[in-house]
């Protein structure tokens, strides 16, 4: 596995919606580090896509994660994994070959469509300080399988250290105050 690279890299916020939500283990957990990751990632111009499932039923998503995410991409879905829906794609992705993901539910949404972005040759990383589920059991279960089918398990910080990539990057100052605790 390769070290991230903002360049290559998208990130992937996966059906944070506020019925769902409230439903999740460690909600308030899931949301900061979700929404960190979001505004990391908005500051760092790395393209931003977040999907909502059945918006219908369990909501849309969470305001606040919108909010920070103003240049994302919003794709609506029916299928649990996002890129067997065929609305995440190459053109969605803006040429990334490395996607971050992000969101819920661990064991379902976020490991079915990491193992379609898998199948399809992309770089997968899976920040598991912003995933989340229902029962904390299912998401141990799904970031261990997703490790043995070949996607990265990383932490936020992982995410900020790697995209800057060294202390001589341009934004290192503003990501380290901003990010950095």
């Amino acid at each position: 596995m390769t070290l991230m690279c903002r360049e290559q890299a998208a990130l992937l916020i996966i059906d944070v919606q506020t019925r769902l939500l409230a439903a999740v283990h460690d909600t308030e957990h899931l949301l900061n580090h979700t929404l960190w990751l979001a505004r990391l990632a908005q500051t760092m111009n790395v393209p931003i896509i977040i999907s909502e499932h059945c918006v219908d039923k369990i909501g849309a998503t969470e305001p606040s994660i919108m909010a920070a995410a103003r240049d994302a991409v919003c794709v609506q879905k029916q299928d649990f994994s996002v890129w067997s829906e065929g609305c995440l794609n190459e053109a969605v992705l803006g040429g990334a070959t490395q996607v971050v993901l992000a969101g819920i539910e661990a064991h379902v949404c976020v490991l079915q469509t990491a193992l379609d972005l898998r199948r399809q040759g992309y770089a997968v990383f899976v920040v598991a300080d912003a995933v989340s589920a229902r029962c904390t059991t299912d998401v141990d279960l799904a970031l261990a399988r997703l490790r043995d089918a070949g996607c990265a398990i990383v932490s936020r910080e992982m995410v900020a250290f790697e995209w800057l990539g060294s202390a001589r990057d341009a934004l290192f100052k503003t990501v380290h105050q901003q990010f950095i605790r």
